[in-house]
C-alpha cells in the first residue's frame, strides 16, 4: 500500500456546510433522515451478527446479574442501591453497551478503512457535512441496536430476574431522551478519536485506549457510585459518565423529579461541547490533509 496518495490538499471548506450544495435546510435535514435510515437497513442485514451479539449480551447479563446478587446479599445498599436495582443496572447496562457504542465502532470502523484506502479525500471534496454525514450514519446505527440488542436482553432479564421497572411512565420517555443523548455523547468522543487519523494515518492505538478508559469511566464495569475517594467525586463529572450512569440512574429514577434536569442536562452540554471540538478538529483537519492509501 502506498503512502501520500493525497498530500498538503487543501478541499473545499465543507465545516458550515449542512447539505449537498446550496440545499435548503429542509432538503439537508431529508438528507441526514435518509442517511439515518439507510444505516438503519444496512445494521438490520446483519442477522447472525445481531443474533449472535444479542445472545451475547444476555449470558453476560445473567453472570453479572448472578454475581451483583451475591455481592448485595452480602453487602445490602451497596453504593444506594437496593438488590432489584442493582440487577436492573445489569440488564440496562447491557441494553446501552451498543446502543451507545461504549466499546467503540460503528461509524468509526467505517471512516478508518477509508483513511487506509485513500477515500476519506473523497468524503472532503462532497458538498455535505462531513460530521452531518457520519452523525447521521450512527443515529441510524443506534436505532437499529436500540431496538434489538437494547431491548431483548433487559427483557430477558425482567424475566429471569427480579427487577424494577419505573414507576411513572414519563420515566421511559425521559429515558429514551436520556439515551439518545448519551448516543450524541458517544459520538462526539469517537468523532474526536477518528478525526485523530487525518494526523496519525491510523487511530487504532487512541480507540484502544479510549475503548478502556470509556469501559471505566461510564460505569459499564461497576457503578461509578462504588468508586472510592477522589475517584468517585471525579468520574461522574467525566463527559463517560453520560453514556451509561446518567441513563441507568434516570431508568431506575435515582436522577427523578429536581434531579432529572440536571442529569439530562449534564449529557447535552457534554454533547454540544464534544460535537463543537469535533467541528473544530475536523476544520484543523481540512486545513491540510494527509492521507495514507492509494
Amino acid at each position: 500500500m502506498s503512502n501520500a496518495a493525497l498530500v498538503g490538499a487543501r478541499p473545499p471548506d465543507t465545516s458550515n456546510r449542512s447539505g449537498p450544495g446550496t440545499a435548503s435546510g429542509g432538503s439537508a435535514a431529508g438528507l441526514y433522515a435518509a442517511v439515518a435510515r439507510g444505516a438503519f437497513r444496512r445494521y438490520s442485514t446483519y442477522r447472525a451478527a445481531t443474533l449472535a451479539g444479542t445472545f451475547t449480551n444476555t449470558v453476560f447479563g445473567i453472570i453479572l446479574a448472578s454475581s451483583f446478587l451475591a455481592l448485595w446479599q452480602a453487602r445490602p445498599g451497596l453504593g444506594g442501591y437496593d438488590q432489584g436495582q442493582a440487577v436492573t443496572y445489569i440488564w440496562v447496562s447491557q441494553g446501552l453497551l451498543v446502543t451507545v457504542a461504549v466499546w467503540g465502532g460503528g461509524f468509526q470502523d467505517d471512516v478508518q478503512d477509508r483513511f487506509r484506502s485513500g477515500d476519506i479525500a473523497v468524503d472532503l471534496y462532497r458538498p455535505v457535512d462531513f460530521q452531518g454525514w457520519w452523525l447521521a450514519t450512527d443515529l441510524g446505527r443506534a436505532g437499529f441496536q436500540a431496538l434489538v440488542r437494547g431491548t431483548v436482553p433487559m427483557l430477558v432479564g425482567a424475566l429471569v430476574f427480579r427487577t424494577r421497572m419505573p414507576e411513572h411512565p414519563l420515566t421511559w420517555v425521559f429515558f429514551l431522551l436520556s439515551v439518545l443523548l448519551a448516543v450524541l455523547v458517544s459520538f462526539g468522543l469517537r468523532f474526536l478519536v477518528s478525526i485523530t487519523g487525518f494526523w496519525l494515518h491510523d487511530s487504532e492505538g487512541v480507540r484502544a485506549v479510549m475503548l478502556v478508559v470509556s469501559m471505566f469511566f461510564s460505569g459499564m464495569l461497576l457503578p461509578i457510585a462504588l468508586f472510592p475517594g477522589w475517584l468517585g467525586d471525579l468520574a461522574p463529572l467525566l463527559p463517560w459518565a453520560a453514556l451509561v450512569k446518567v441513563p441507568t440512574d434516570v431508568f431506575l429514577e435515582r436522577a427523578g423529579g429536581a434531579g432529572l434536569l440536571p442529569a439530562l442536562g449534564f449529557q447535552l452540554g457534554w454533547a454540544a461541547v464534544l460535537l463543537l471540538a469535533g467541528r473544530g478538529a475536523q476544520w484543523l483537519a481540512t486545513r491540510k490533509v494527509v492521507v495514507q492509501g492509494g
